[in-house]
């Protein structure tokens, strides 16, 4: 999965971005308070875009 396609499917489920780290973006599910790790890679495993979907308590693409 394309790393911006994940993005905009976080973002159009209420997820939002909270900042830059040296290699990853941070999420957070302001819902439930949980944040996670995205790393910035052109191409993201489904099986880890689905890891993360679950951990943000989001819909899997």
């Amino acid at each position: 999965m394309k790393r911006r396609d994940l993005l905009r499917h976080l973002e159009s489920h209420g997820c939002e971005f909270v900042r830059e780290g040296r290699s990853h973006t941070i999420y957070e599910n302001p819902a439930t308070g949980t944040r996670v790790p995205i790393p910035r890679h052109r191409e993201i495993p489904d099986v880890f875009a689905r890891v993360i979907c679950r951990q943000l308590t989001v819909p899997e693409p």
